[in-house]
């Protein structure tokens, strides 16, 4: 499968703009490059998922954790 085909199904699945990510991917994935090589691995994507908070729409804790159950058990319908 192909980045953007797995993206737009995440964007699917939790109910975003599929747009929106292909506006950003580069420059997320270049963060997290960055982070990754310069700084300390795992805190790029959790960098990369503070820098969704910042501009997300509020959701509770409860909510971005339905979200990641869903986007798991996606990753896993591809394994």
């Amino acid at each position: 499968m192909k980045l953007d085909e797995f993206l737009a199904q995440v964007s699917e699945e939790l109910g975003t703009d599929p747009a929106l990510i292909g506006e950003v991917r580069d420059d997320l994935l270049d963060l997290t490059r960055d982070i990754a090589h310069n700084a300390i691995r795992p805190a790029a994507p959790l960098s990369a998922f503070l820098v969704g908070l910042s501009v997300g729409s509020g959701a509770s804790a409860a909510e971005i954790r339905e979200q990641i159950a869903k986007v798991t058990a996606l990753v896993e319908k591809q394994a």
